[in-house]
């Protein structure tokens, strides 16, 4: 057993020994976290071969290749156009507002001609409105158009005009009506600078078509090269905004930690050592972040597991939990680390062969469930770093949530051997770990074709049976090594060649047979209530073990009409022998190193009851003495299987002493014990509740009444000598 010298070092090292082993611990797991995120010096240029495949060390963006993308997402955004349908009625308007001045100068031309034919004699030609005059009629018109259109005027030439002024009314008439329907037809259309030279031209070509006179369509198309105009301008600002959503909606582009960069015997290209710049890895300067996280990791184990180990008062089971999590956890990272070792692109999920279940499973079972939980929880956070170079895979993340699983399955058996749970164990840690494992590949896009699905598998597979495999063996090797009453030593000291139990049989044969008797009915009663019944077998043949001292003056020792020793002693001295068979008894044990629990059985079987005859004896010599002068020491049985030792210890006693014991008279006898005991206080720290003390009752009555009933006294046989003689006489009369 470690625990033997474990409690030697504890003493010799004081307060000191739950620092230093904590600072031990964080050196340890800091050692080995190092050695997994330690960056090797690089020296990377472009066109060198790589080596082996380089990965990227963390998780960056890659800002460069981001704003690419985000200048593309720009570029490729169309354009946003307003149409102004404003325009095309201006423009409907001044086509409408340029026919109605050319009437106005047609219809006073025509008035002007009209008075002068009226002065001119009838010899007289008469001079009419020249063109020029015309001209100069249109242009006062213009004059008292508004600034703002009298550009569109001016535009327009002055053969238009003239030709106007030519036309008849009708074809006029028709002009103006051919006029506004193309221009309204193309006005109608969005017209962009871009595209205004093709609308004009198509109008072009549709004049051509009218069925008008060579002047008709002259003018036509002065007007529609004038009227038709731009009418849908760029929006900037809507542009602007719909580029910079375009840009936002680009994903940062990323480079993940565990990436591969180049991989191995490929050439190293310029976007690689783009990529590696923004890494830092052509330098040969390290990032001081991963060894930060690794003191902070290691420190933040320790704070959680003193924080938890707080509350439990007691100093020497806070020192053996502590010390058991930190002696479990360092195995649980070096085998991670061995796996590690093996990990390689072809092989990457190795590491699923580790034992998850298997630390969170022993610390479930020898300190708490709790404790297993935080090992399960802990054994993730360190495998981040342990495969610090997959970060950023699906490969690890197949690996930390199966680690995670895997660790709280265990967790979740009940505390009692692994061996003993059959198919539950079977199920909770090899079945349960396996489905999620082949679930998480089905979510990576399985495919069974390859052979790394397979891989995969196969070390989930072996990992979890390894789990159960290793409780299943180790389980009472630990159990040896940290604790004094594992199986192994239960089943050695319940051997009957015990040198301890042979003198017992040898001297105080009654006290052995007695101890025999009282094992078989407090291990049956324990085992019911779902205790030790193995660790309770044991400590009930050793209970009596200080009777050995004094063998002679315990009534079972008797030899066959030898008088009681007692009768010749004052009750006072009767009661220091008496209540010397557990103080010796005690003294003995702890000489033989014996299991601490069997030896509180032994200090606690009879409690602090009152030794009743002697008391009685004692108070008719002298009134004046009191009970607690005739009580036992104690403690009060502190556990369930001492209180059912007290109880059957007392039973089995009473009843080998009653005289011609019959069901009735035993089912009474442990009844009434098993009330009076609880009404003297004696099973109040015992933890016993009603319905096991009724459990205890029925077992030890089913026992009592097997081992000690009445039994029929049958007449005495005659031997088949005497009869075949008998017959031969009666035959020969």
């Amino acid at each position: 057993m470690i625990i033997a010298p474990l409690k030697r070092l504890k003493n010799k090292m004081g307060k000191y020994f739950l620092p230093v082993l904590f600072l031990l611990f964080f050196l340890i797991t800091s050692g080995i976290l190092y050695s997994s995120v330690h960056q090797k010096d690089t020296n990377y240029k472009e066109g060198q071969v790589a080596e082996e495949s380089i990965r990227a060390n963390k998780t960056v963006e890659n800002r460069q290749a981001t704003e690419q993308k985000q200048e593309l997402a720009a570029e490729a955004v169309v354009p946003e156009y307003t149409y102004q349908e404003e325009i095309s009625s201006k423009q409907h308007q001044l086509i409408e507002q340029l026919f109605d001045m050319v009437d106005n100068v047609r219809q006073d031309s025509a008035e002007e001609n009209s008075e002068r034919e009226k002065e001119a004699d009838d010899s007289d030609s008469v001079e009419k409105v020249t063109e020029d005059e015309k001209m100069a009629a249109m242009k006062k018109e213009l004059e008292q158009v508004d600034s703002d259109n009298l550009n569109f005027y001016q535009q327009i030439p002055s053969s238009f005009y003239r030709i106007a002024f030519d036309l008849s009314q009708n074809n006029l008439d028709q002009v103006k009506e051919e006029s506004l329907n193309i221009i309204d037809q193309k006005m109608a259309e969005q017209v962009r600078q871009a595209n205004l030279n093709t609308a004009r031209q198509d109008a072009e070509e549709q004049v051509e078509t009218l069925d008008l006179s060579s002047e008709q369509k002259e003018a036509v198309s002065y007007l529609v090269d004038e009227g038709i105009v731009v009418n849908t301008f760029l929006n900037e600002q809507k542009t602007d905004e719909l580029k910079e959503e375009a840009k936002d909606s680009v994903q940062p582009v990323m480079i993940y930690q565990g990436e591969v960069i180049v991989r191995e015997g490929s050439q190293i290209d310029s976007t690689a050592i783009q990529k590696l710049n923004v890494l830092g890895m052509t330098e040969k300067n390290q990032s001081f972040f991963p060894f930060v996280a690794i003191v902070l990791v290691s420190l933040l184990q320790i704070l959680v597991f003193i924080y938890f180990t707080h509350p439990v008062k007691d100093k020497d089971k806070r020192e053996n939990q502590a010390v058991f999590y930190v002696v479990a956890m360092t195995l649980s990272l070096v085998f991670m680390k061995f796996f590690q070792l093996f990990q390689t692109e072809s092989v990457a999920y190795i590491p699923l062969f580790f034992p998850a279940a298997f630390i969170p499973l022993v610390l479930n079972f020898f300190v708490n469930r709790r404790s297993g939980i935080l090992a399960a929880a802990f054994q993730v956070v360190l495998a981040t770093f342990i495969f610090y170079e997959a970060v950023g895979t699906n490969v690890l993340s197949i690996i930390l949530i199966t680690y995670m699983f895997s660790g709280l399955m265990g967790t979740l058996l009940p505390r009692k051997r692994i061996s003993h749970q059959g198919q539950q164990s079977v199920l909770w840690i090899v079945v349960f770990p396996f489905l999620i494992s082949i679930i998480l590949l089905v979510l990576q896009g399985v495919d069974f074709a390859d052979s790394q699905t397979w891989i995969a598998l196969a070390c989930s597979l072996a990992g979890s049976v390894l789990s159960l495999l290793m409780g299943v063996g180790l389980y009472q090797f630990i159990e040896l090594m940290v604790t004094d009453d594992s199986d192994i030593v239960l089943n050695e000291l319940s051997n009957p060649n015990h040198p301890m139990l042979k003198k017992l049989l040898e001297e105080a044969p009654g006290t052995y047979h007695h101890s025999m008797m009282v094992a078989n009915l407090s291990a049956n009663a324990v085992a019911e209530i779902g205790g030790r019944s193995l660790l309770t077998r044991v400590a009930c043949y050793y209970h009596d073990i200080g009777k050995l001292k004094h063998a002679n003056f315990f009534v079972e020792n008797l030899p066959q009409g030898a008088e009681n020793p007692h009768n010749f002693l004052l009750p006072e001295d009767s009661k220091q022998i008496i209540f010397g068979h557990v103080t010796d008894g005690v003294a003995l044990l702890k000489k033989e190193q014996m299991p601490q629990l069997v030896i509180d059985i032994c200090q606690q079987h009879h409690g602090t009851t009152l030794m009743k005859f002697f008391y009685m004896k004692a108070k008719e010599r002298n009134p004046e003495v009191t009970e607690e002068d005739f009580r036992y020491p104690g403690p009060i049985p502190q556990t369930k299987e001492a209180g059912v030792v007290s109880i059957a210890d007392s039973c089995e006693a009473a009843v080998r002493a009653m005289d011609e014991p019959t069901n009735a008279k035993i089912k009474e006898f442990v009844a009434n014990l098993i009330t009076d005991r609880m009404l003297d206080g004696q099973l109040d720290d015992a933890q016993l509740t009603l319905k096991e003390l009724k459990i205890i009752q029925r077992s030890l009555i089913n026992g009592l009444c097997s081992t000690f009933h009445s039994r029929i006294k049958y007449p005495k046989m005659e031997s088949e000598a005497e009869k075949m003689k008998e017959e031969q006489e009666r035959s020969g009369q």
